[in-house]
């Protein structure tokens, strides 16, 4: 029974050091991590965005062109067959099916035109023979009837004059018909050759146009015009072109070779953070595909105009980040993770934003180890940390969140508030500034 006894109270007493030991450590460690300390150093301001990979320059695989310079018609053609998407093909390799039933049909009813055209040409010149072959006897004809009526106007000027009178009538009437015979073959003779040559110009044109048919049907088997790995074609809504989707006579692209050697990064910046994006910054990539590798970057285009993406009200613009090197083991669309460089800061006093308080009057203030309330003029700021102009001396240790009974803490630094509302009045006058400039431009277009 004793013996129960004390193992009981060894086991209660070394149970009352543990947890006292735990609480003392704990308390430490949560008495630690209320504070930090000012660091003194490098420091950058930068933008954090995701975008994917795409190569720089690229071939373009086309479906035939049915328009230029072409006497067909065709709407928006369908994709019947398309290799997978990431194969690997060389020059000549076939790449794609264009769905033939509509140029086939047009192909059809041009030929049966032909055909028709064909027939009504030598009817019509059969026609136009016979018929000018006619007119010809009946000229012939009547120039006999005038040669005749010279003879009898010749052998009757010994007879009566009334005699004489009706020869003169007979010659003169036989000469108006012939007269008449001739003009009337030379305006026939000329509208069947114009009927001819109206369908010849027709039977020309469609046999062009047949001829059109077969070339364009001829490239309805798309081949490689090059070696490369294929990647889909996005439209204008951004989806891929696949079996099934139909190209626009004015965008035959069906899909495309890019040249690995020379990769972008495009990436999309809120309409807040792109007026701080410029051509010539560095960036920071890393690829989702390969966690153990980074790639320099530098930014070669800012969009001028804002677009929404899908499942999103705000704008962004479209930033395009030129990889440095060559790495032939990144592929188009590869998600990217993308850190660039607005501006660096060599040998500057920085705190983290928690640190930074402020009350009704604006003035930030930060709070140390010491007991002190310490107004401080701050720099610009990065999504973690702010830069400490005046206030503070590297190594102070600083309370991270606000204290319990801040009113307590000693305020120092108060010289500095006459600076910090200075520089607020300055900068109050220059966005006034600005704001009546956009205004006075706003006008200008207007008038």
């Amino acid at each position: 029974m004793k013996r129960t006894l004390l193992i009981t109270a060894i086991v209660v007493i070394v149970t009352t050091i543990a947890l006292v030991v735990f609480n003392k450590v704990t308390s430490k460690k949560d008495a630690d991590a209320e504070f930090t300390e000012v660091k003194k150093g490098y420091f950058e301001i930068v933008i954090t965005t995701t975008g994917e990979l795409m190569a720089e320059k690229s071939v373009d695989i086309k479906g035939p062109d049915f328009t230029q310079g072409r006497d067909i018609r065709g709407n928006n053609i369908r994709i019947q067959d398309l290799i997978p998407e990431g194969t690997e093909v060389q020059k000549g390799d076939y790449i794609a099916t264009l769905d033939r039933t509509e140029l086939e049909n047009g192909l059809k009813d041009a030929r049966e035109r032909l055909v028709t055209l064909q027939t009504n040409l030598e009817v019509a010149i059969l026609d136009t023979a016979v018929t000018l072959n006619n007119i010809r006897d009946q000229i012939s004809n009547q120039i006999q009837t005038v040669e005749e009526a010279a003879i009898t106007l010749r052998n009757s000027k010994y007879e009566p004059p009334t005699t004489v009178r009706q020869a003169e009538i007979n010659y003169d009437q036989a000469k108006r018909v012939l007269d008449q015979m001739q003009r009337s073959y030379a305006l026939r003779k000329a509208q069947t050759y114009r009927n001819i040559n109206n369908i010849k110009l027709f039977l020309s044109r469609m046999e062009r146009r047949i001829k059109d048919y077969e070339e364009v049907l001829a490239g309805f088997v798309i081949t490689a015009p090059s070696p490369g790995m294929i990647i889909y074609k996005r439209d204008r809504r951004g989806n891929k072109r696949k079996t099934g989707s139909s190209i626009d006579p004015m965008d035959r692209v069906v899909a495309t070779l890019p040249d690995l050697s020379s990769m972008l990064s495009k990436v999309y910046v809120s309409e807040i953070e792109v007026s701080k994006v410029k051509p010539g910054q560095t960036a920071k990539i890393t690829i989702d595909a390969f966690p153990g590798k980074s790639y320099a970057g530098t930014v070669m285009t800012v969009a001028n105009i804002g677009e929404k993406l899908p499942n999103s009200d705000s704008k962004v613009f479209e930033v395009q980040i030129r990889l440095d090197g060559t790495d032939y083991t990144l592929r188009p669309s590869m998600t990217t993770n993308n850190v660039i460089l607005i501006k660096s800061f060599d040998d500057v006093v920085y705190v983290p934003n928690d640190c930074i308080h402020t009350g009704t009057d604006s003035i930030p203030v930060v709070y140390t180890k010491t007991g002190i309330r310490q107004v401080v003029v701050l720099g610009e700021s990065n999504d973690k940390e702010v830069i400490v102009e005046q206030g503070l001396e590297p190594g102070t240790s600083l309370y991270l969140t606000l204290p319990d009974k801040p009113e307590k803490f000693r305020i120092a630094g108060e010289e500095l508030i006459k600076i910090i509302k200075e520089r607020e009045n300055d900068k109050r006058m220059l966005n006034g500034n600005a704001s009546r400039e956009s205004k006075k431009i706003s006008q200008a277009a207007s008038l």
